[in-house]
Order: structure tokens, then sequence, then C-alpha cells
């Protein structure tokens, strides 16, 4: 049932993430900061990656039907892969802004109210990526652990504000892009990870080491050789198909209970096995 408390997670982080927006954007209008004023757009958009997280975690949570025998878990990692896209955009605005503000540097109203609001944001900021981190890795939620990258950027973003502001009261505006360009190109990284992790569970890549279900099963003296082992799925739910040989005189039933054997071992020895499935063949002479 780990959708229905996925649902949960998102949910405070999206109130979070909409109070942040709302505080940012305030008070940069309010002080007539680009950069705050813009950090606010940002983490309202943080907030629609919630929504869109809550309808992918929805229809992920659905039961398995005709059209979708293997369930609708995948959706999840769909919504996961939405994410990457709004921060491969997110990177590449930041980078165009940046180079635009070699030229024509923007410079905010600073003062201390302004170095409080930024100061509580990456603090809430913090919370809700550390909040989504631990419980994306409870619940084998790959939507909530791409969040918290995501949310990770916003802290590095907010920080570049942050850092622009004391640049300002120095007199070295010149950091802000500096900082800006640094940042996109974090944030880019950031997506390329979320990219690679979301299309090896598109594509069915390996995701356990064939090895680690071999020397389980040869631990059972029945089982002459395994071979033919295939995993896929993603961390929580995880299919493996595999290939065993034994005696040729083997009883039907003895072969049926030497499946399930089989089939709980491999689950109670490694975490988020869904299901396995055991093709028995006679022994090769």
């Amino acid at each position: 049932m780990h959708f229905k408390q996925a649902r949960k997670v998102l949910i405070y982080t999206l109130f979070l993430n909409w109070a942040v927006s709302f505080l940012k954007l305030l008070y940069g209008i309010m002080t007539n900061s680009a950069s705050m004023t813009a950090d606010g757009f940002h983490s309202f958009a943080d907030g629609n990656n919630n929504i869109v997280g809550l309808i992918g975690i929805y229809i992920a949570s659905r039961p398995v039907d005709k059209t979708h025998p293997y369930g609708h878990q995948k959706y999840e990692t769909l919504s996961a892969l939405s994410i990457g896209f709004v921060l491969t955009i997110i990177s590449l605005d930041i980078l165009k802004n940046a180079i635009q503000r070699f030229n024509n540097p923007v410079i905010p109203d600073v003062n201390l109210g302004s170095f409080a609001v930024m100061l509580f944001t990456i603090a809430v900021n913090i919370f809700v990526m550390t909040y989504e981190r631990r419980e994306g890795e409870r619940l084998k939620s790959d939507f909530l652990v791409a969040d918290s990258h995501h949310t990770r950027s916003d802290i590095l973003v907010s920080s570049s504000v942050f850092v622009t502001l004391i640049a300002v009261k120095l007199g070295l505006p010149i950091l802000d892009t500096i900082m800006a360009v640094l940042i996109a190109l974090f944030i880019g990284y950031s997506a390329f990870e979320i990219f690679w992790s979301t299309t090896k569970v598109l594509s069915d890549a390996a995701i356990i080491d064939q090895k680690q279900i071999i020397n389980i099963v040869q631990t059972f003296p029945q089982v002459r050789k395994c071979h033919k082992v295939r995993t896929r799925g993603q961390e929580g739910n995880i299919f493996v198909d595999l290939h065993i040989w034994v005696k040729p005189n083997m009883h039907i039933d003895e072969s049926h209970k030497l499946f399930h054997e089989i089939e709980e071992e491999i689950k109670r020895k490694i975490s988020g096995v869904n299901e396995v499935i055991t093709h028995i063949e006679p022994e090769s002479k």
C-alpha cells in the first residue's frame, strides 16, 4: 500500500512548496528582486510537479486488469520521467538568463527581510528534500526519489539567490551570473540521473545481478543447474524469470513444491521481489 502513503507525502510537500512560492513571490515583487521573484515561480512549478506525481501515483495504484496484467506501476516511473524534462527546461532557462545577465545584471533592493525570507525557504526546502528522499526510499517510489532530486536543485537555486544578495551588498553582482551557470549545470546533471534511472525501468533493463539469483537457487539440493535468469521492474516491484534443471524422474507434486520454496527464498533474501516464475526442465545429459 505504498501508493497511499506516497500520496500523503506529495500532499504535504505540495502545500509546503506553494507556501514557499507565495512567500518568495510576494517579497520579490515588494523589493523589486528579479531573482527572488524568478525563484518564486520556480517553487510554484514544484507544486505543479507534485500534482503530476499525485496523478501518476493514482494511476499506478490501480489493480491488475485485462489490459495491464503486470499492473500500472510504470505510470509512476513515467511521472518521474516528466520531472526530468521539467529539470531540463529549468536548467536551460537558468543558463539562458545567466548569459543575458552578463550584459544586463539584475540588482535587487537588498534588505534584512530578503535574507530572512531566503533562509526560511532554504530551510523548508532542505526539510522537503530529506523527507521526500527518505520516504521515497522507504516506499520504493520512483517519483518521490526523483522529486527529491528536484528539490535538491531548488535548494541550490535559492542558495544562489542568497549568494546574489550578499554579492550585491558587496558590489559584486557578477557572482550572481557565475552561480547561476553552475546551478544550471547541476540541475542538468540531476535531470540526466533521472533519465538514466527511469529509462532503465521503462526499457526492462536487468535490475538484479543474475549471479545473486543463481547463488540463492543453487542452495536447493534438488536443483542441478539454474540458468536463463531474467529480471525487470523497479525497486519494490521486481519480476524474476528463471529456468532450473531437476532430476528427470521428479514427481510433479515435488517440482511444484520446489517452485514455491524457491520463490519464497528469493523474496526473503531480495527485498522488493513481487513475482518469481520458475521454468522446470529435466536435467540435460
